[in-house]
Protein backbone atom coordinates (compact mmCIF):
# COMPACT_ATOMS: atom_id res chain seq x y z
CA UNK A 1 0.00 0.00 0.00
CA UNK A 2 2.72 2.47 0.97
CA UNK A 3 4.65 1.97 -2.25
CA UNK A 4 1.48 2.68 -4.25
CA UNK A 5 0.74 5.82 -2.26
CA UNK A 6 4.33 6.96 -2.77
CA UNK A 7 4.06 6.35 -6.51
CA UNK A 8 0.76 8.25 -6.65
CA UNK A 9 2.34 11.11 -4.72
CA UNK A 10 5.35 11.31 -7.04
CA UNK A 11 3.15 11.05 -10.12
CA UNK A 12 1.23 14.04 -8.84
CA UNK A 13 4.31 16.05 -7.90
CA UNK A 14 6.81 15.31 -10.67
CA UNK A 15 5.24 16.44 -13.92
CA UNK A 16 8.28 17.97 -15.65
CA UNK A 17 11.78 16.55 -15.78
CA UNK A 18 12.64 13.02 -14.75
CA UNK A 19 12.89 11.42 -11.31
CA UNK A 20 14.05 7.81 -11.29
CA UNK A 21 13.35 6.03 -8.01
CA UNK A 22 15.11 2.76 -7.16
CA UNK A 23 13.50 1.01 -4.19
CA UNK A 24 15.28 -1.10 -1.57
CA UNK A 25 14.34 -4.33 -3.42
CA UNK A 26 15.80 -3.15 -6.73
CA UNK A 27 12.55 -2.13 -8.41
CA UNK A 28 12.85 1.09 -10.41
CA UNK A 29 10.15 3.57 -11.37
CA UNK A 30 10.42 6.77 -13.42
CA UNK A 31 8.28 9.89 -12.94
CA UNK A 32 7.86 13.00 -15.06
CA UNK A 33 7.87 13.77 -18.77
CA UNK A 34 11.64 13.93 -19.19
CA UNK A 35 11.38 17.47 -20.54
CA UNK A 36 13.19 20.29 -18.73
CA UNK A 37 13.58 20.58 -14.94
CA UNK A 38 16.52 18.13 -14.99
CA UNK A 39 16.93 14.42 -14.37
CA UNK A 40 17.73 12.86 -10.99
CA UNK A 41 18.15 9.28 -9.78
CA UNK A 42 17.37 8.43 -6.16
CA UNK A 43 18.08 5.10 -4.49
CA UNK A 44 16.20 4.08 -1.35
CA UNK A 45 17.87 1.67 1.11
CA UNK A 46 15.13 1.68 3.74
CA UNK A 47 12.14 -0.66 3.34
CA UNK A 48 10.01 1.63 5.51
CA UNK A 49 10.89 4.89 3.79
CA UNK A 50 7.85 4.86 1.49
CA UNK A 51 5.56 5.02 4.51
CA UNK A 52 7.60 7.77 6.14
CA UNK A 53 7.64 9.88 2.97
CA UNK A 54 3.89 9.54 2.47
CA UNK A 55 3.19 10.61 6.06
CA UNK A 56 5.77 13.40 6.22
CA UNK A 57 7.97 13.92 3.14
CA UNK A 58 9.99 16.88 4.40
CA UNK A 59 11.29 15.18 7.53
CA UNK A 60 11.50 11.68 6.02
CA UNK A 61 13.63 12.66 3.03
CA UNK A 62 15.92 14.92 5.06
CA UNK A 63 16.60 12.34 7.76
CA UNK A 64 17.04 9.52 5.25
CA UNK A 65 19.65 11.56 3.37
CA UNK A 66 21.45 12.40 6.62
CA UNK A 67 21.54 8.74 7.64
CA UNK A 68 22.58 7.43 4.22
CA UNK A 69 19.28 5.55 3.78
CA UNK A 70 18.57 7.62 0.68
CA UNK A 71 21.22 8.28 -1.93
CA UNK A 72 21.10 10.82 -4.77
CA UNK A 73 23.15 9.87 -7.81
CA UNK A 74 26.40 11.87 -7.91
CA UNK A 75 25.18 13.49 -4.67
CA UNK A 76 23.40 16.04 -6.86
CA UNK A 77 21.50 17.83 -4.10
CA UNK A 78 20.95 20.96 -6.18
CA UNK A 79 19.51 18.97 -9.06
CA UNK A 80 17.25 17.06 -6.69
CA UNK A 81 15.85 20.17 -5.02
CA UNK A 82 15.51 22.03 -8.32
CA UNK A 83 13.46 19.15 -9.75
CA UNK A 84 11.23 18.76 -6.70
CA UNK A 85 10.70 22.41 -5.82
CA UNK A 86 10.10 23.63 -9.36
CA UNK A 87 7.44 20.94 -9.73
CA UNK A 88 5.88 21.43 -6.30
CA UNK A 89 5.36 25.13 -6.99
CA UNK A 90 2.88 24.06 -9.68
CA UNK A 91 0.99 21.35 -7.75
CA UNK A 92 -1.06 20.81 -4.61
CA UNK A 93 -0.57 18.39 -1.75
CA UNK A 94 -1.96 14.88 -2.08
CA UNK A 95 -5.33 14.35 -0.35
CA UNK A 96 -3.88 12.33 2.53
CA UNK A 97 -1.43 15.12 3.38
CA UNK A 98 -4.21 17.58 4.25
CA UNK A 99 -4.44 16.51 7.93
CA UNK A 100 -0.66 16.93 8.33
CA UNK A 101 -0.79 20.41 6.81
CA UNK A 102 -3.70 21.40 9.04
CA UNK A 103 -1.95 20.16 12.18
CA UNK A 104 1.23 22.06 11.29
CA UNK A 105 -0.73 25.27 10.81
CA UNK A 106 -2.66 24.71 14.03
CA UNK A 107 0.58 24.31 15.98
CA UNK A 108 2.63 27.02 14.28
CA UNK A 109 2.14 29.62 17.02
CA UNK A 110 3.36 27.08 19.57
CA UNK A 111 6.37 26.20 17.42
CA UNK A 112 7.21 29.90 16.93
CA UNK A 113 6.85 30.94 20.57
CA UNK A 114 10.18 32.49 21.60
CA UNK A 115 9.82 33.96 25.08
CA UNK A 116 12.95 35.06 26.91
CA UNK A 117 14.77 31.89 27.96
CA UNK A 118 13.46 29.65 25.22
CA UNK A 119 14.78 32.14 22.65
CA UNK A 120 18.29 31.72 24.06
CA UNK A 121 18.06 27.93 23.93
CA UNK A 122 16.90 28.07 20.31
CA UNK A 123 19.73 30.39 19.34
CA UNK A 124 22.31 28.22 21.11
CA UNK A 125 21.20 25.20 19.04
CA UNK A 126 22.58 26.81 15.88
CA UNK A 127 24.90 29.68 16.71
CA UNK A 128 26.80 28.05 19.56
CA UNK A 129 28.17 25.37 17.26
CA UNK A 130 31.94 25.27 16.97
CA UNK A 131 33.36 28.54 15.71
CA UNK A 132 35.70 26.49 13.54
CA UNK A 133 32.68 25.26 11.59
CA UNK A 134 31.67 28.75 10.49
CA UNK A 135 35.25 29.61 9.57
CA UNK A 136 35.05 26.88 6.94
CA UNK A 137 32.50 28.62 4.73
CA UNK A 138 31.77 32.21 5.81
CA UNK A 139 33.65 35.29 4.62
CA UNK A 140 36.49 36.79 6.62
CA UNK A 141 34.08 39.04 8.56
CA UNK A 142 31.79 36.10 9.42
CA UNK A 143 28.68 37.62 7.87
CA UNK A 144 26.09 34.85 8.25
CA UNK A 145 23.37 36.56 6.21
CA UNK A 146 22.60 37.46 2.62
CA UNK A 147 25.39 39.21 0.70
CA UNK A 148 24.71 41.97 -1.85
CA UNK A 149 26.02 41.07 -5.30
CA UNK A 150 26.28 44.37 -7.13
CA UNK A 151 28.04 42.43 -9.91
CA UNK A 152 27.64 38.69 -10.65
CA UNK A 153 31.37 38.02 -10.46
CA UNK A 154 31.90 39.56 -7.00
CA UNK A 155 33.70 37.48 -4.41
CA UNK A 156 31.79 36.54 -1.28
CA UNK A 157 33.92 38.91 0.82
CA UNK A 158 33.30 41.81 -1.55
CA UNK A 159 29.56 41.13 -1.68
CA UNK A 160 29.32 41.01 2.12
CA UNK A 161 31.18 44.32 2.35
CA UNK A 162 28.73 45.75 -0.22
CA UNK A 163 25.83 44.56 1.96
CA UNK A 164 27.19 46.44 4.96
CA UNK A 165 27.77 49.61 2.89
CA UNK A 166 24.23 49.45 1.52
CA UNK A 167 22.75 49.13 5.00
CA UNK A 168 24.94 51.93 6.38
CA UNK A 169 23.79 54.21 3.56
CA UNK A 170 20.15 53.51 4.38
CA UNK A 171 20.77 54.28 8.05
CA UNK A 172 22.26 57.72 7.27
CA UNK A 173 24.74 57.28 10.10
CA UNK A 174 26.78 60.25 11.28
CA UNK A 175 29.77 60.21 13.67
CA UNK A 176 28.77 60.01 17.31
CA UNK A 177 25.36 58.47 16.69
CA UNK A 178 24.27 55.69 19.04
CA UNK A 179 23.34 52.50 17.19
CA UNK A 180 21.71 49.31 18.46
CA UNK A 181 22.53 46.12 16.53
CA UNK A 182 19.83 43.54 17.38
CA UNK A 183 21.25 40.08 16.80
CA UNK A 184 24.81 41.28 16.24
CA UNK A 185 26.25 37.87 15.40
CA UNK A 186 30.05 37.80 15.51
CA UNK A 187 30.15 41.60 15.48
CA UNK A 188 31.00 42.42 11.87
CA UNK A 189 28.27 44.99 11.26
CA UNK A 190 28.76 46.73 14.61
CA UNK A 191 32.53 46.93 14.15
CA UNK A 192 32.10 48.30 10.61
CA UNK A 193 29.69 51.02 11.76
CA UNK A 194 32.08 52.04 14.53
CA UNK A 195 35.28 51.89 12.49
CA UNK A 196 34.07 53.37 9.19
CA UNK A 197 31.23 55.66 10.31
CA UNK A 198 32.22 56.78 13.80
CA UNK A 199 29.15 55.32 15.47
CA UNK A 200 28.89 54.19 19.07
CA UNK A 201 27.31 50.75 18.89
CA UNK A 202 25.60 48.41 21.31
CA UNK A 203 25.36 44.88 19.90
CA UNK A 204 23.12 42.28 21.54
CA UNK A 205 23.11 38.54 20.99
CA UNK A 206 21.82 35.44 22.78
CA UNK A 207 24.72 33.29 21.57
CA UNK A 208 27.53 32.84 24.10
CA UNK A 209 29.89 31.79 21.32
CA UNK A 210 29.11 34.86 19.21
CA UNK A 211 29.36 37.20 22.17
CA UNK A 212 32.79 35.91 23.11
CA UNK A 213 34.11 36.23 19.55
CA UNK A 214 32.59 39.69 19.01
CA UNK A 215 34.03 41.02 22.28
CA UNK A 216 37.46 39.66 21.41
CA UNK A 217 37.29 41.21 17.94
CA UNK A 218 36.39 44.63 19.37
CA UNK A 219 39.38 44.52 21.70
CA UNK A 220 41.72 43.38 18.94
CA UNK A 221 40.52 46.19 16.66
CA UNK A 222 40.97 48.84 19.35
CA UNK A 223 37.22 49.55 19.31
CA UNK A 224 36.25 48.32 22.77
CA UNK A 225 35.42 51.94 23.75
CA UNK A 226 33.14 52.31 20.70
CA UNK A 227 31.35 48.94 20.63
CA UNK A 228 29.61 47.35 23.59
CA UNK A 229 28.66 43.72 22.94
CA UNK A 230 26.11 42.32 25.38
CA UNK A 231 24.83 38.82 26.00
CA UNK A 232 21.19 39.76 26.47
CA UNK A 233 17.73 39.70 24.91
CA UNK A 234 16.86 42.78 22.85
CA UNK A 235 13.68 43.13 24.92
CA UNK A 236 15.78 43.89 27.99
CA UNK A 237 17.55 46.89 26.44
CA UNK A 238 16.45 50.18 28.02
CA UNK A 239 18.48 53.01 26.39
CA UNK A 240 17.48 55.15 23.40
CA UNK A 241 19.27 54.96 20.05
CA UNK A 242 19.55 57.17 16.98
CA UNK A 243 19.68 54.11 14.75
CA UNK A 244 18.69 50.44 15.03
CA UNK A 245 19.90 47.74 12.68
CA UNK A 246 18.93 44.07 12.67
CA UNK A 247 20.36 41.70 10.07
CA UNK A 248 19.19 38.08 9.89
CA UNK A 249 17.63 38.08 13.35
CA UNK A 250 13.94 38.70 12.63
CA UNK A 251 13.61 35.12 11.32
CA UNK A 252 14.06 34.01 14.95
CA UNK A 253 11.38 36.28 16.44
CA UNK A 254 8.25 34.21 15.68
CA UNK A 255 4.86 35.59 14.65
CA UNK A 256 3.46 35.64 18.23
CA UNK A 257 6.19 38.17 19.10
CA UNK A 258 6.05 40.47 16.05
CA UNK A 259 4.07 43.18 17.81
CA UNK A 260 6.42 42.96 20.80
CA UNK A 261 9.43 43.24 18.48
CA UNK A 262 8.25 46.36 16.65
CA UNK A 263 6.96 47.95 19.85
CA UNK A 264 10.48 47.50 21.22
CA UNK A 265 12.05 49.06 18.10
CA UNK A 266 9.71 52.05 18.47
CA UNK A 267 10.43 52.35 22.20
CA UNK A 268 14.20 52.32 21.71
CA UNK A 269 14.34 54.78 18.80
CA UNK A 270 14.83 58.50 19.40
CA UNK A 271 12.14 60.74 17.83
CA UNK A 272 14.38 61.31 14.77
CA UNK A 273 15.57 57.71 14.71
CA UNK A 274 15.76 55.27 11.79
CA UNK A 275 15.73 51.46 11.85
CA UNK A 276 16.67 48.96 9.16
CA UNK A 277 15.33 45.40 9.44
CA UNK A 278 16.96 42.88 7.08
CA UNK A 279 15.20 39.50 7.00
CA UNK A 280 14.45 36.52 4.83
CA UNK A 281 10.83 36.71 3.64
CA UNK A 282 8.31 34.69 1.69
CA UNK A 283 6.60 35.99 -1.45
CA UNK A 284 3.62 33.82 -0.56
CA UNK A 285 0.87 33.92 2.05
CA UNK A 286 1.78 32.99 5.65
CA UNK A 287 2.91 29.38 6.04
CA UNK A 288 4.88 27.08 8.33
CA UNK A 289 8.54 26.24 8.83
CA UNK A 290 9.92 23.07 7.28
CA UNK A 291 9.78 20.38 10.00
CA UNK A 292 13.32 19.32 9.09
CA UNK A 293 14.64 22.88 9.45
CA UNK A 294 12.64 23.34 12.65
CA UNK A 295 14.14 20.23 14.26
CA UNK A 296 17.72 20.22 13.03
CA UNK A 297 18.68 23.74 11.96
CA UNK A 298 16.63 26.64 13.35
CA UNK A 299 14.26 25.63 16.18
CA UNK A 300 11.70 28.39 16.69
CA UNK A 301 12.57 29.95 13.33
CA UNK A 302 10.05 31.20 10.79
CA UNK A 303 10.30 33.11 7.49
CA UNK A 304 7.66 35.87 7.50
CA UNK A 305 5.29 36.98 4.79
CA UNK A 306 5.29 40.73 4.19
CA UNK A 307 1.63 40.79 5.24
CA UNK A 308 2.62 39.46 8.68
CA UNK A 309 5.36 42.05 9.16
CA UNK A 310 3.16 44.90 7.94
CA UNK A 311 0.25 43.93 10.19
CA UNK A 312 2.52 44.21 13.24
CA UNK A 313 4.18 47.47 12.12
CA UNK A 314 0.80 49.09 11.42
CA UNK A 315 -0.14 48.68 15.08
CA UNK A 316 2.82 50.81 16.17
CA UNK A 317 3.66 54.45 15.54
CA UNK A 318 6.39 53.56 13.06
CA UNK A 319 6.50 54.69 9.43
CA UNK A 320 7.55 52.25 6.70
CA UNK A 321 9.85 54.66 4.86
CA UNK A 322 11.34 52.17 2.41
CA UNK A 323 10.99 48.50 1.47
CA UNK A 324 13.52 46.78 -0.80
CA UNK A 325 13.21 43.20 -2.05
CA UNK A 326 16.36 41.21 -2.83
CA UNK A 327 15.48 38.23 -4.98
CA UNK A 328 18.40 35.98 -5.94
CA UNK A 329 21.16 37.52 -3.81
CA UNK A 330 20.70 34.92 -1.09
CA UNK A 331 20.68 32.05 -3.58
CA UNK A 332 24.08 33.21 -4.79
CA UNK A 333 25.32 33.64 -1.20
CA UNK A 334 24.23 30.12 -0.30
CA UNK A 335 25.96 28.65 -3.35
CA UNK A 336 29.19 30.28 -2.19
CA UNK A 337 28.70 28.82 1.29
CA UNK A 338 27.89 25.35 -0.09
CA UNK A 339 30.94 25.32 -2.37
CA UNK A 340 33.26 26.57 0.36
CA UNK A 341 31.92 24.07 2.90
CA UNK A 342 32.17 21.19 0.41
CA UNK A 343 35.75 22.12 -0.45
CA UNK A 344 36.69 21.74 3.23
CA UNK A 345 34.43 18.79 4.05
CA UNK A 346 37.27 16.75 5.59
CA UNK A 347 37.91 19.53 8.10
CA UNK A 348 34.20 19.62 8.90
CA UNK A 349 34.16 15.86 9.53
CA UNK A 350 37.06 16.29 11.94
CA UNK A 351 34.98 18.81 13.93
CA UNK A 352 31.74 16.80 13.93
CA UNK A 353 31.02 13.67 11.85
CA UNK A 354 29.81 12.56 8.44
CA UNK A 355 26.13 12.64 9.43
CA UNK A 356 26.46 16.27 10.50
CA UNK A 357 28.21 17.14 7.24
CA UNK A 358 25.45 15.51 5.20
CA UNK A 359 22.87 17.46 7.22
CA UNK A 360 24.70 20.75 6.68
CA UNK A 361 25.12 20.26 2.93
CA UNK A 362 21.45 19.26 2.68
CA UNK A 363 20.44 22.42 4.57
CA UNK A 364 22.58 24.75 2.44
CA UNK A 365 21.44 23.22 -0.86
CA UNK A 366 17.77 23.16 0.16
CA UNK A 367 17.96 26.79 1.27
CA UNK A 368 19.55 27.91 -2.00
CA UNK A 369 16.99 26.15 -4.17
CA UNK A 370 14.14 27.51 -2.06
CA UNK A 371 15.29 31.00 -3.05
CA UNK A 372 15.52 29.95 -6.67
CA UNK A 373 12.29 27.98 -6.98
CA UNK A 374 10.00 28.45 -4.00
CA UNK A 375 9.38 32.15 -3.50
CA UNK A 376 11.84 33.11 -0.78
CA UNK A 377 13.46 36.55 -0.91
CA UNK A 378 15.11 39.04 1.44
CA UNK A 379 13.26 42.11 2.70
CA UNK A 380 15.00 45.26 3.86
CA UNK A 381 12.41 47.34 5.69
CA UNK A 382 13.38 50.85 6.73
CA UNK A 383 11.36 52.30 9.59
CA UNK A 384 11.21 55.70 11.28
CA UNK A 385 9.19 57.45 13.93
CA UNK A 386 8.79 60.54 11.75
CA UNK A 387 7.48 60.69 8.19
CA UNK A 388 10.30 63.02 7.09
CA UNK A 389 13.15 61.34 8.99
CA UNK A 390 14.73 60.23 5.69
CA UNK A 391 14.99 62.00 2.30
CA UNK A 392 12.00 61.77 -0.02
CA UNK A 393 14.01 60.17 -2.82
CA UNK A 394 16.26 57.10 -2.67
CA UNK A 395 19.39 58.71 -4.13
CA UNK A 396 21.13 58.80 -0.76
CA UNK A 397 21.24 54.99 -0.72
CA UNK A 398 23.77 54.93 -3.55
CA UNK A 399 27.38 55.79 -2.83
Amino acid sequence: MWDKLLFDFLNQIVRRGRLTLVLHDGRARAFGDGQGAGSVKVTVKDADLARKVVLGPDMAVGEAYMDGRLEIENDDLHGFFALILSNMSQTRNAWWQAPLALSQRAMRRVAQANPIGKAQRNIAHHYDLSGELYDLFLDEDRQYSCAYFEHPDMTLDAAQAAKKRHIANKLLIEPGMRVLDIGCGWGGMALTLAREHGAEVVGVTLSKEQHAVATSRAEAAGLADKVDFRLCDYRNVTESFDRIVSVGMFEHVGVPHYREYFDTVERLLTPDGIALIHTIGREKPPGVTSPFIQKYIFPGGYVPAMSEMSAAIERTGLWKTDIEVWRLHYATTLRHWFDRFSARIDEARAIYDDRFCRMWRYYLAAAEMTFRHDGQVVYQVQLARRQDAVPLTRDYMAE
